[in-house]
């Protein structure tokens, strides 16, 4: 055997989620033939429209604010509410219809030993909590990528506005935005949008992602990512930023796009490093649909919970990881938490740094 399907399978540590990857480029045809197969993205069905041409029948274009539920805000303002559906806009923040977690549910009381427990450890509280979306565009055909980077740094400074408003309600400890893009990767709406959920709890992969920076930062005494030992895990690069395939990437092609400057918290960043980050993130996005074939993915943006201890700061690093869906996570990867990578992290890197976009 001969090219990648030669080389040595390996295993590396994840120095951010403590996860094993196992690398196994025999399990996979060359990286640059991995393209995604998945469905295009949902869409409700079309009714006419002008001419005679289908329409989108989609509750997220413009004009059809009203069968949305309740907005909380939109870019830019309303000057006269009452004119709310007709002004332009955008970027809306409305509730989620069908929330995961409800608002007007009671917040769960602090937590006392063995109370709600079903069994020793278990515990059972009301679904409280703030399930919101983020629409990104008024127009049904744009995707995010499809914005200016300005367009897209309002998106992120939209996603700030509204987790620093969550982070007001004293009942809120984490605040977790995402994307899914595409069918398999989640998305029930083709209109580009993204979601945010606010917990009355601290999720426990975030507790393990922090968990696993102390321990390195207490061995090592630094950061697991203000620095990465390896330019060829690179990507791309700015003023403010660094787009990387990490070390240990769970995913073929997987990207985190990280502060280069020590930051614990997203919800801090400005309008000029928000326009930084829209510039690099728009480019990775249409570097994964050009060179993967617009494949379904999602992603997350992983920063510090709300209230963390002072000491903990010098090691909890926010980043944005986007995760392609071009693999089926099976058996092997659920029971044992560990996953098999079939693109190593250099050479993905490598086609995604040299793919112009």
């Amino acid at each position: 055997m001969t090219g990648e399907a030669s080389r040595t399978s390996e295993a590396r540590r994840d120095a951010v989620f403590g996860r094993w990857v196992v690398f196994s480029p025999a399990r996979s045809r060359r990286p640059t033939d991995l393209k995604s197969h998945a469905p295009a993205n949902p869409s409700p069905a079309a009714s006419p429209g002008a001419g005679g041409a289908p329409k989108p029948s989609c509750p997220f274009c413009h004009g059809r604010e009203l069968e949305c539920a309740p907005e909380i805000f939109r870019v830019p303002a309303t000057p006269e509410p009452d004119a709310a559906s007709a002004s332009p806009w955008r970027i809306r923040v409305i509730e989620n219809l069908y929330p995961a977690l409800r608002r007007d549910a009671e917040p769960p009381a602090p937590e006392e030993d063995g109370e709600g427990e079903a069994a020793p450890g278990e515990r059972a509280v009301v679904g409280f909590g703030f399930h919101d979306v983020v629409i990104e565009t008024p127009r049904h055909d744009v995707r995010l990528w499809d914005l200016d980077a300005a367009g897209v740094g309002d998106v992120l400074l939209a996603y700030a506005r509204r987790v620093r408003q969550l982070m007001e309600h004293p009942a809120v400890k984490y605040v977790q935005v995402f994307k899914n893009h595409g069918a398999s990767a989640g998305a029930s709406m083709a209109h580009s949008h993204s979601q945010m959920l606010g917990t009355p709890f601290v999720p426990p992969t975030v507790t393990t992602r922090l968990n696993c920076m102390k321990e390195i930062y207490e061995r090592l005494g630094r950061c697991s990512l203000c620095e990465f030992q390896s330019k060829d895990i690179l990507v791309s690069e700015t003023q403010n930023f660094s787009a990387i395939v990490p070390f240990a990437a769970s995913y073929p092609f997987e990207i985190w796009i990280i502060p280069r400057q020590h930051s614990s918290y997203f919800h801090e960043i400005d309008k000029d490093m928000a326009l930084d980050l829209g510039s690099l993130l728009r480019t990775m996005l249409a570097k994964l649909s050009k060179q993967l074939n617009d494949p379904p993915f999602n992603f997350m943006v992983h920063s510090a919970p709300f209230g963390a201890s002072s000491s903990c700061l010098p090691y909890t690093h926010w980043f944005l990881q986007i995760v392609p869906q071009l693999s089926v996570i099976g058996g092997f990867e659920i029971g044992s938490g560990c996953y098999i990578n079939p693109v190593f992290p250099e050479d993905a890197a490598k086609i995604l740094r040299e793919l112009d976009c």
